[in-house]
C-alpha cells in the first residue's frame, strides 16, 4: 500500500561556528545538514550544529563539528573531526544520515518480546 501523505515536519536546526570559519563552509554545511534533516519521512528535528576551526596551525585536524539534535523523541549527538572544512562537512553529513536512519527505524515504541517465565514473565497454562 502506498500513501500520498506528504506531511510537513518542523525542522529547526541552528548552525553555529567558532573560530575563523568562512562563509563558503557555512553555506556548504547548511546545504548538507538541510539535505539530511529535511528528508521526507523524518519526524520533527530540532537542535544545533556547531563547527569549530582551531587557530593553532600545528593541529593535525583543526576542524571539528558537534551536532546535538532531537529527532522525534530520540536524542542524537554526532561528532566529527577533519583536516579541511569540506571533509568535515562531508563526514558530518554521513554520520548524521546514519544516525537519523537509526532513529527512524528504531523500534523504540514499547514493542518488546515478553520475558520468559524464569525471568518473571507471564506463565502460559
Amino acid at each position: 500500500m502506498t500513501s500520498n501523505d506528504t506531511r510537513t515536519t518542523v525542522t529547526t536546526v541552528l548552525l553555529r561556528s567558532d573560530g575563523p570559519v568562512d562563509d563558503e563552509i557555512l553555506a556548504y554545511a547548511r546545504a548538507k545538514v538541510d539535505a539530511v534533516v529535511a528528508r521526507p519521512g523524518l519526524p520533527a528535528v530540532a537542535g544545533e550544529v556547531r563547527l569549530v576551526r582551531a587557530t593553532a596551525h600545528h593541529a593535525d585536524r583543526p576542524w571539528s563539528a558537534t551536532a546535538d539534535l532531537r529527532v522525534g523523541g530520540r536524542q542524537m549527538v554526532v561528532l566529527a573531526e577533519a583536516a579541511t572544512g569540506h571533509e568535515l562537512v562531508d563526514q558530518l553529513q554521513d554520520r548524521l544520515r546514519r544516525q537519523t536512519d537509526k532513529a527512524v527505524h528504531a523500534w523504540d515504541t514499547g514493542h518488546r518480546t515478553a520475558a520468559p517465565p524464569w525471568r518473571g514473565g507471564a506463565r502460559s497454562a
